[in-house]
């Protein structure tokens, strides 16, 4: 599966294109402003970007009004074909957001059963109960998406509802060529829903890419040959701010043993989560860090670590959002990309899990391990590559025993028998065969 090799860079359109807030009805074409990234994109090795939802919506893209059409915020369907078509020449692949569980009050179908209740060929299409009320005085109640009435939850037990949303992927892989679908609250889908969208899109494109939303459990109940490829692996994002903030790196460390450790109890052993610092969801990695310097260490520990890098974008270059302001906070207009020392150390980790199968498919063991050191041991195919990174203001020597190698950063050879040291808010990937 391509993805398992890729860096994956993640767009809130609506925020990122400078969209009103609200869905006006008017329709500016914004979305061609991804092309002003597509150099900066290439740099930093992007293999895929993810877009958060870009169909016609009441307000922030998760309430649905029409899965077919783009939202008229951003542009035609016409726009998006071209800045899809743009990334494909880049080898970039396309992977939009797929949220199936629910839509917005403004969908076409639940418009039609409020104006004709009973009547209306749609009412199965949803958890209706006419006899009942909702907090919009409808003259009746339906189930929302855990309490939000303004998100309508789609049956997806009605075969209809099932054929409408796979005759939706079938057009935007048809008109967009999108390489894959990240599924919007995941664990709240129906597991037969999951097996009819994998058999789908498997007959649909080869290799079509499913990775889920899931932020607890067991990500195999839908993580697997039936399911999805991939989820979203909130465990290891709380592990590695909590870690870096607290100075234990023993947290992270337990997750990743826990998920990909040499252990026959390994939970995802051989399997690829999606991993990230941040996401349009969660606070910016540069704020929710108690030490600001810590951000290059952070993102070496993103690319070192089992599963597929996940950028959000503005991050690479520092930006800072604080959830508790609100999503907007979050999801800001970026109209050109920026370029740091941060950025150009991110693109050069980006190339190095690329390139090194023992960062993209390699299991994980801890090689050193105290408070503030973390080396990562991570073997395939006879190759090992060591991550080393050190939150402590004093160099911190150690020794790994494993014979000649190669520094990954410098590509300079390194005798790896030799005491080592990492410098002081330091990091290092060294690289030995056997």
């Amino acid at each position: 599966m391509w993805a398992n090799e890729s860096v994956f860079y993640q767009i809130y359109p609506l925020g990122f294109c400078g969209a009103p807030k609200e869905n006006d009805g008017k329709l500016v074409s914004r979305i061609h402003r991804v092309n002003d990234f597509l150099d900066h994109l290439e740099r930093l090795g992007i293999g895929a970007v993810y877009f958060s939802p870009v169909f016609q919506s009441d307000r922030h893209g998760y309430d649905t009004r029409d899965y077919r059409v783009i939202d008229c915020r951003l542009g035609t369907n016409e726009d998006f074909s071209r800045v899809c078509a743009a990334l494909h020449q880049r080898g970039i692949r396309v992977v939009l957001d797929g949220v199936f569980h629910h839509v917005g009050r403004g969908f076409w179908a639940f418009q039609d059963v409020l104006k004709n209740r009973e009547q209306s060929p749609y009412k199965d299409w949803f958890f209706i109960d006419f006899h009942g009320n909702s907090s919009y005085n409808d003259g009746l109640w339906y189930e929302g998406w855990e309490g939000h009435y303004e998100l309508v939850k789609l049956n997806l037990r009605n075969p209809q509802v099932v054929e409408h949303l796979f005759s939706c992927i079938r057009l935007w892989v048809e008109q967009f060529g999108i390489d894959g679908l990240r599924l919007d609250v995941a664990y709240c889908l129906d597991h037969d829903f999951l097996r009819q969208l994998r058999s789908f899109c498997d007959s649909l494109k080869e290799e079509f890419f499913l990775v889920g939303e899931v932020l607890f459990g067991d990500y195999n109940q839908i993580m697997n040959p039936q399911m999805l490829h991939s989820c979203t692996n909130y465990e290891c994002y709380k592990g590695l701010h909590s870690s870096f903030n607290s100075k234990n790196l023993f947290e992270l460390s337990h997750s990743l043993t826990r998920q990909f450790g040499p252990e026959n109890w390994t939970l995802y052993k051989g399997k690829h989560l999606l991993c990230f610092v941040d996401n349009h969801d969660v606070t910016r990695a540069a704020s929710i860090l108690q030490e600001r310097r810590n951000l290059p260490l952070l993102y070496a520990a993103l690319f070192g670590m089992p599963g597929i890098p996940c950028l959000y974008y503005g991050s690479e270059w520092g930006i800072e959002g604080e959830k508790s302001q609100g999503d907007d906070a979050l999801r800001p207009e970026t109209p050109t990309p920026r370029w740091d020392e941060l950025t150009g150390w991110i693109a050069r980790l980006s190339e190095i899990h690329q390139r090194e199968k023992a960062l993209c498919f390699g299991g994980y063991a801890p090689a050193v391990l105290t408070n503030r050191q973390l080396v990562m041991e991570r073997s395939f195919e006879g190759e090992t590559v060591f991550v080393g990174i050190n939150l402590d203001d004093q160099p911190y020597p150690f020794c790994l025993n494993r014979g000649q190698g190669t520094d990954l950063l410098t590509g300079e050879p390194v005798d790896l028998s030799a005491p080592m040291e990492l410098p002081a808010f330091g990091a290092g990937f060294w690289k030995t065969m056997g």
